[in-house]
């Protein structure tokens, strides 16, 4: 975690755990995306931004790439599908 004048900047790695659909195949790990940056709600008046750096894996008898399907944001907002969900239910 990061803390400077613009805000919060806390540093997220996914763990190097396979994706459940390819648990049947031969994986090697392959580094990372590149970081991609979410805004999220501020804490005690401060702007947080979450810094993730998302992994990726080779399939080794095909040599695709694969990475773990992650839904973080619902387009065109800044909050999570499930929070975006919650107030879509709440207020229609």
């Amino acid at each position: 975690m990061l803390q400077s004048e613009a805000g919060l900047h806390i540093y997220l790695e996914e763990k190097n755990i396979l994706p459940q659909e390819y648990h049947n195949q031969k994986l090697e790990s392959k580094g990372f995306m590149p970081e991609i940056t979410i805004q999220d709600f501020p804490i005690r008046g401060q702007k947080v931004n979450l810094c993730i750096k998302r992994r990726r894996w080779e399939v080794a008898d095909k040599g695709t790439i694969v990475t773990r399907d992650w839904d973080l944001v619902q387009k065109g907002a800044r909050m999570t599908t499930e929070f975006a969900a919650f107030l879509k239910g709440i207020f229609g």
